[in-house]
């Protein structure tokens, strides 16, 4: 079965590697073509992953059109670009097997990657890819275990997707695994600003368990399975992202935290949905203490203390 990676930054590209280290026929597809003309020939993503060589199994295009014969699809894109992206290219992807790589909520639309396909691309099968992992560790050959969602029987996708250094559990439960994708990215934005503001490790673990139990009310909520959540894809994932600075919303929660500016240029995918999740949740008269709180500070709403005094000033309750 045939691989084509969309997106060409450094998560797709890593995806690409582990795949083509460990099978054929697998192509990586990038929007800007002088630097699929490059990667190509230096065989390194210099932008993205520097210092990694890019397998010779690998083949790039620039050219959507010729991702045509591949029978799996794997969206590495940003979240917030995805809606716009599967508008603009159902014709080549509709009918597919597309296996969603990225994690957040559309801020527009408030609905996840799973809903934008299936309005986009109704005959195509959807399937989830998330977990604790970082691009880098990928593509360096480091052991990584991820969870794939599907409706059905995942077995062929599951042995189509699984590397030397990925090892992938299935699940039937496409929405916990791509809410717990997107909502531990909310959580480790507050948690590195609770680090980059000096209140300590303690303080952390708080926003973490805490954090935690909001993920799995509002998963829950919606539908999915809280069991999904305790997984790979919702705990594995908060725990990983909550305790490094190799993730983008942790370290954007460090400079919030610090008093300083964003990181320029990177994707910071847990402010959108801090702030989808607390629309969605205002609808549905659902308390979500935490989101609320990035959703207001990222924005410049109130400070890190101000967002401490009003989680510590709401009432008293059991666990």
């Amino acid at each position: 079965m045939s691989v084509a990676v969309l997106g060409a930054g450094a998560f797709g590209t890593a995806l690409a590697i582990s795949l083509a280290r460990s099978r054929p026929g697998v192509m990586l597809w990038g929007r800007d073509e002088n630097s699929i003309n490059e990667m190509e020939t230096s065989r390194e993503n210099k932008a993205y992953l520097p210092g990694i060589t890019l397998p010779d199994a690998l083949s790039f295009t620039a050219d959507l059109g010729k991702v045509g014969d591949a029978e799996t699809v794997l969206l590495a894109l940003p979240a917030q670009q995805l809606r716009g992206f599967l508008t603009a290219s159902a014709a080549h992807l509709d009918g597919k097997t597309l296996v969603v790589c990225c994690k957040g909520i559309d801020l527009e639309t408030g609905i996840g990657p799973s809903a934008l396909i299936a309005s986009a691309c109704p005959a195509a099968r959807v399937a989830i890819l998330t977990g604790p992992s970082f691009a880098v560790d990928i593509a360096q050959g480091l052991p990584t275990a991820l969870t794939l969602a599907v409706d059905g029987s995942a077995k062929e996708l599951q042995e189509t997707l699984s590397t030397t250094n990925i090892r992938l559990y299935s699940t039937t439960d496409r929405l916990g695994a791509e809410l717990g994708g997107a909502m531990k990215n909310v959580m480790a934005i507050a948690c590195g600003a609770a680090i980059g503001a000096g209140l300590g490790e303690s303080a952390r673990a708080a926003l973490m368990t805490r954090g935690f139990a909001e993920m799995r009310r509002f998963a829950s909520r919606r539908g999915a399975r809280e069991e999904t959540l305790v997984g790979l894809s919702g705990f594995g994932d908060l725990i990983l992202t909550c305790t490094s600075t190799k993730s983008r919303n942790y370290t954007a929660g460090l400079a919030l935290g610090a008093g300083a500016p964003l990181p320029d240029g990177k994707t910071v995918e847990g402010i959108p949905t801090a702030h989808a999740l607390v629309a969605a949740s205002s609808q549905d008269g659902f308390d979500m203490p935490i989101s609320t709180a990035v959703s207001t500070l990222v924005t410049g709403k109130c400070s890190v203390s101000d967002a401490l005094e009003d989680l510590l000033s709401r009432p008293l309750k059991e666990e």
